[in-house]
């Protein structure tokens, strides 16, 4: 099948590929220090730790911010963009996943101008407006101006975090490629539940309190042998 919706999801394939080139492959988000401190050792507890995260962390609060974002971005909103851009920064539990966001947004906004699409040029003004710029304001802006559906975003969204983490698990673990399909396999099932929920959870419903994650990230920090950034 031709037209918008068939090139809609084919931007999104290229939205959540691992080749998107903001580095996310270099950080794991407090999961190394939770493999150093025994609390992630196997395949289980990899799963375990991830998926609570998925449904917990990442699902009640950015997958949420993410399809907000893509509303107001689509309705021209700046303010509310800024507004959340800003209370997602503040949200950051520690000093490497504030740095981590900035990254990487600052790597999806310059990568905007080297994609020479004129559909994008309102967008580069926008994000030009914010002193800083977090991960999901970018992405989620690339996603209204392509047009992409927003639970199909969302959920996109979703797949690409829960991947980076198994693929960080699988170096930390270390664990097996099999392992790593059969978590995926795993976590892939609570996606379009929870990309659904997220597009009509109220904002003073939003959660991101996981307080073991919180603790592993700024753990993180003073760990002494690491593979990863965050």
């Amino acid at each position: 099948m031709n037209g918008p919706a068939s090139l809609a999801r084919v931007r999104l394939m290229q939205l959540v590929s691992p080749a998107l080139p903001v580095g996310a492959y270099t950080y794991s988000q407090g999961l190394e220090w939770a493999v150093e401190s025994g609390r992630i050792r196997d395949e289980a507890t990899a799963g375990a730790w991830i998926g609570d995260l998925l449904r917990h962390g990442i699902g009640r609060f950015e997958a949420p911010l993410v399809a907000s974002l893509m509303v107001y971005w689509m309705a021209g909103n700046a303010t509310e963009i800024a507004r959340l851009n800003a209370d997602f920064l503040a949200s950051r539990e520690s000093a490497e996943l504030r740095a981590e966001t900035v990254q990487m947004g600052f790597s999806l906004n310059r990568l905007l101008a080297d994609l020479r699409d004129p559909a994008l040029e309102t967008l580069r003004g926008e994000l030009d407006r914010l002193p800083e710029i977090a991960f999901p304001t970018v992405w989620s802006g690339l996603a209204a101006a392509w047009h992409i559906d927003p639970q199909a975003a969302v959920g996109g969204y979703l797949w690409a975090w829960a991947e980076n983490q198994v693929m960080a698990a699988l170096k930390a673990v270390p664990l097996g490629q099999a392992a790593g399909q059969r978590l995926l396999a795993e976590l892939g099932q609570a996606v379009p539940a929870i990309a659904g929920k997220s597009l009509t959870l109220p904002e003073d419903e939003w959660s991101n309190l996981t307080p073991a994650f919180a603790l592993s990230c700024a753990r993180h920090e003073t760990q002494y042998s690491r593979l990863f950034r965050s």
